[in-house]
């Protein structure tokens, strides 16, 4: 059986007053309490906590595995495509659901000790994590490509579509492209930062 995501929007300035120890507990918590989608996506806690919302993708199961596959797909077909797009995208992507060096994933150091690491690679703590501070700069990446989405389409084409492991299809790939710059623009828009759990 495979991860699930449960990504948050959240106020890192309410987990940053909890211990380290208890922030993926408070998340997990507010996630059994929740209840209807909002217009953008996220669903509130609840007892209506102004700290935290949860975002529904409405693309997928609530697997990562379209979100590992879509990485990875994006790694296959980034060296085939303009370099204007290839830096935006890869800006957009890094730390969400691709890293160029996949060592370097912030969700591996529970994003530089603001959330516990985990006990070993194969049981993670957090599977993203982005804080406020990189948010602006991920909506300014996503803003410059997401016009440009469909000149992905001749390099999805030649590295990943038919492929066991990739998105299925190029439509399925910019649908689950499209939920990621909607709740990174909400999560700007709030000042808050994201959070996947497992």
């Amino acid at each position: 059986m495979g991860l699930s995501l449960t990504l948050f929007v959240a106020d890192w300035k309410h987990l940053g007053a909890l211990p380290v120890g208890d922030r993926i507990r408070a998340l997990d918590e507010e996630y059994r309490k929740g209840e209807a989608l909002c217009d953008d996506g996220t669903r509130p806690p609840a007892d209506a906590a102004a700290w935290c919302a949860e975002y529904d993708f409405r693309s997928t199961t609530g697997a990562f595995g379209p979100h590992a596959r879509a990485g990875d797909a994006w790694d296959d077909m980034r060296p085939l495509v303009d370099a204007s797009v290839r830096e935006a995208m890869d800006a957009f992507l890094t730390g969400l659901i691709w890293d160029e060096d996949p060592a370097a994933d912030p969700a591996l150091s529970g994003g530089g000790g603001f959330f516990p690491p985990p006990a070993d690679r194969r049981h993670p703590s957090v599977l993203v994590v982005c804080p406020p501070e990189a948010l602006p700069g991920k909506v300014r990446a996503w803003t410059g490509v997401e016009s440009r989405l469909d000149e992905l389409r001749e390099a999805f084409a030649a590295e990943c579509a038919g492929w066991a492991g990739r998105p299925d299809t190029f439509e399925d790939f910019i649908a689950l492209l499209r939920e990621w710059g909607g709740v990174t623009t909400e999560a700007a828009r709030r000042g808050w930062g994201l959070v996947g759990l497992p």
